[in-house]
């Protein structure tokens, strides 16, 4: 099967934020390049919050080129067969940490459509979480100015709504 048909599967599956879950199934229909960068009337990300439960802390990149706190993620790739796969590809990547992360089961715990700049115009984000292992150490990527754990009560301080309510959803299902 295709990333493009499992992403669908995947949406299909996914229950909360039926309207927008939609909008990306209707995007998903109209273009079947609709997961990969090049398709200009936007396209399919996936990401992970990397969550360290024990310590009660979230790791998060100070993006290079739009310099604001987020999750680990980014753009579907040929090799990705599934959202999931991307996510966690995207989170060892740009997290350093290589050995160990598992994502939170369940599917993914948000969407988030984001507008972006020219040629294209829209991500339709994938967001699941990851949980890192016990001792995890990071490394910072070429992609992130920085690379920093910040307990839970100091992300609305340094992220935007969009990571602050992932982070909300990702507390709930781990039933905190």
């Amino acid at each position: 099967m295709s990333l493009h048909e499992e992403t669908v599967l995947v949406l299909k599956a996914y229950e909360a934020q039926p309207e927008l879950r939609d909008l990306y199934l209707e995007h998903l229909a109209a273009h079947p390049d609709g997961v990969y960068k090049p398709c200009s009337a936007g396209h399919v990300t996936a990401s992970a919050l990397v969550v360290d439960p024990v310590r009660e802390r979230v790791l998060l990149t100070l993006h290079k080129k739009l310099g604001v706190w987020l999750q680990m993620g980014g753009h579907c790739e040929p090799g990705d067969a599934t959202p999931e796969e991307a996510a966690l590809r995207e989170a060892r990547e740009e997290s350093g940490i290589e050995q160990g992360l598992t994502l939170l089961p369940g599917g993914p715990v948000r969407l988030d459509r984001h507008p972006i700049p020219a040629p294209c115009n829209w991500h339709l984000d994938v967001q699941y979480a990851a949980l890192a292992p016990a001792g995890a150490e990071e490394g910072i990527s070429n992609e992130s100015l920085d690379l920093r754990w910040f307990p839970y009560a100091e992300v609305a301080a340094v992220a935007d709504t969009s990571v602050v309510r992932l982070l909300e959803d990702t507390l709930a299902r781990l039933g905190r």
